[in-house]
């Protein structure tokens, strides 16, 4: 029996007023629309890259996605102002694991190549830069295009407490399923739109919409703490601190490190002199803005 969609979005209505129901809606991309006139409004992007492996500095990208958004100072997604998506053919076939990962085969992107002044030209009036994983995509980015390199960045995976917000996970979908969407995505774009509604999602916790979140925790500077030539023996003590082991292969230290906020900075240093060093030690310490965090050159 078929129903007229006014009478499916009246019954969905009604039972996403029950505390009994949560209803998911089918994600629809939000149609392009003129800038704002009448109120102050920044223009952010947001990003997503497909890539034949995982290491920034060898393997390629095949698939860029691009969604530039106008919001509020405070945070609130005003509307979409343009979209980006292209293939680019890499100079090896795709793996096998690549294909099933990402849906992307050697035939859908054969004979396609980046436009890099379109790319360049779409995001050089962005003052923020989103993804979801941006610790795996500016470096992608950068890489290609150096004006990412003097963007600011956020991500939406790691900037966001998402647990203490009432979300098991920081998944995508799983995000997008919270905030009462499904999509079946296909493309770089597609999870870009569905970012978005994920950031436009106001949380119970807060009243706000999750990007007023991301924007505050993003314009704070954090302190990144290297903790050298430790013992192997107090690698779980510094696990259960917080710290991750870089291996040396980036140009980085081979070393544990963690990035706190500055106002703990005091606290790490002498955790490490106390439970670590035993002793008066100066550890190396960065400090990180959005517009170095997640870097490769960093």
């Amino acid at each position: 029996m078929l129903h007229d969609p006014t009478d499916l979005a009246a019954m969905a209505e009604a039972l996403s007023r029950s505390a009994d129901y949560r209803v998911l809606r089918r994600l629809v991309p939000r149609p392009v629309s003129p800038p704002a006139f009448g109120q102050e409004v920044r223009t952010g992007i947001l990003l997503d890259t497909e890539t034949t492996g995982l290491e920034h500095a060898k393997d390629e990208l095949i698939e860029l996605g691009m969604v530039k958004f106008d919001y509020t100072p405070d945070g609130r997604i005003v509307g979409v102002r343009d979209t980006f998506s292209a293939f680019n053919e890499p100079s090896a076939p795709i793996s096998a694991e690549v294909t099933a990962l990402t849906g992307i085969t050697d035939e859908m992107v054969a004979g396609h190549r980046f436009d890099d002044a379109a790319i360049t030209a779409f995001a050089e009036n962005a003052v923020i830069v989103i993804a979801h994983n941006s610790g795996f995509d500016r470096k992608f980015a950068e890489r290609y295009w150096p004006l990412f390199e003097h963007k600011a960045w956020g991500c939406s995976m790691s900037e966001i407490d998402w647990r203490k917000h009432g979300f098991v996970g920081a998944q995508l979908g799983y995000l997008l399923n919270g905030a009462g969407f499904f999509h079946q995505a296909h493309r770089a774009v597609d999870d870009c739109h569905a970012l978005l509604e994920v950031l436009a999602f106001e949380l119970p916790t807060t009243g706000l919409p999750a990007l007023a979140l991301l924007l505050e925790t993003a314009r704070k500077a954090t302190m990144r703490v290297w903790a050298e030539q430790t013992a192997f023996e107090l690698k779980d003590s510094l696990k259960r601190r917080g710290y991750r082991w870089n291996d040396g292969s980036d140009g980085r230290p081979k070393s544990w490190f963690i990035d706190v906020d500055e106002t703990a900075l005091e606290d790490e240093i002498a955790f490490l002199r106390t439970q670590i060093y035993m002793q008066d030690v100066e550890p190396t310490v960065q400090r990180l803005t959005a517009f170095t965090r997640f870097s490769g050159r960093i």
